[in-house]
């Protein structure tokens, strides 16, 4: 008699391919809901505004485009840290970034009362609204092919083609969060430059290697690089929107009287990366031996390659 083939047990997200605890994946699948839930406590407080739904609606938004960077962040971070078990939380973050997407969209209309051809009428009238719907659009199969069985019905190779949709996704994603505020651009520039340069990354990566791009020295200089490059930029954006002269704001980089710099906060980022890379490369040996190992048998299981390509 022919006995059925036992089904693999199920894993929840705190739990590693073993079935065990993993303290790093419980930390991140507990910190996705942080926000939300400060943000029900912030309504249950009276504290959100006198309109509640564009608060909600604002800080969705700004955390679903936070995660979508992380999850951008994934590769590089397990190659220039050396730990490789962060693949293993991208797609906890990936679908973070995508329910927080939804409550961002659901919040705009209860704003509007709930009056959906309004908010059809709105999203296709504001041109950076149309951008937002797109990256919500964009997330969707993403989203919905994130499972194992669905990686595996379509194969490693398709399903690394489909999630690199989130290269123009998060390129989308910035520039909606540009075009809509209103008043400060610091973090705007900041999400840029990030964005920025994650992809350099990627694409230096792709051309060289994901061993000689994640090296110290290599990784210092593309970090002094972007840090210089937000540094003009923040000086470009307002030369070109107020028409402020390049040489007046490039300086206040040099000046903590004129308050605290986008330049300055990716530095602090270039640093933050640099000095826990230093710091793990002191583990040892045989731990660094254990995660080399891991790292080479996750690139070569596409079910372990989480939510974005």
């Amino acid at each position: 008699m022919n006995r059925s083939a036992t089904p693999a047990p199920r894993l929840y997200p705190w739990q590693d391919r073993k079935g065990d605890f993993s303290p790093l994946k419980a930390f991140v699948f507990a910190g996705v809901f942080l926000p939300g839930l400060w943000l029900i406590v912030r309504a249950s407080m009276g504290t959100l505004g006198p309109r509640q739904m564009i608060e909600i609606n604002h800080q969705a938004g700004l955390w679903a485009i936070r995660f979508l960077l992380l999850t951008l962040a994934v590769t590089p971070l397990r190659y220039v840290w050396r730990w490789p078990e962060l693949v293993f939380v991208r797609r906890t973050l990936g679908n973070a970034a995508f329910a927080y997407v939804l409550i961002h969209l659901v919040a705009y209309a209860g704003d509007l009362a709930w009056d959906i051809p309004k908010v059809v009428s709105e999203l296709f009238a504001r041109i950076y609204l149309t951008i937002g719907l797109m990256v919500l659009i964009l997330l969707t199969p993403l989203a919905i092919t994130s499972t194992n069985g669905m990686m595996r019905r379509l194969g490693g190779i398709q399903w690394r083609r489909l999630h690199r949709l989130v290269y123009p996704i998060i390129l989308l994603a910035a520039l909606h969060f540009f075009l809509q505020s209103k008043l400060g651009v610091t973090e705007p520039i900041v999400i840029t430059a990030v964005a920025a340069w994650l992809l350099a990354w990627r694409l230096l990566a792709a051309w060289l290697g994901e061993a000689r791009i994640a090296t110290l020295p290599a990784t210092i200089g593309l970090g002094i690089a972007v840090t210089v490059a937000t540094a003009f930029g923040e000086a470009l954006y307002y030369y070109l929107k107020i028409g402020v002269a390049f040489g007046r704001v490039l300086p206040t980089n040099f000046n903590p009287a004129a308050g605290i710099r986008p330049a300055w906060i990716i530095g602090g980022m270039v640093l933050a990366v640099v000095a826990i890379a230093v710091l793990r490369r002191f583990l040892p040996s045989k731990a660094s031996k254990r995660t080399d190992r891991r790292a080479s048998t996750a690139t070569r299981k596409p079910e372990e390659a989480g939510n974005a390509a």
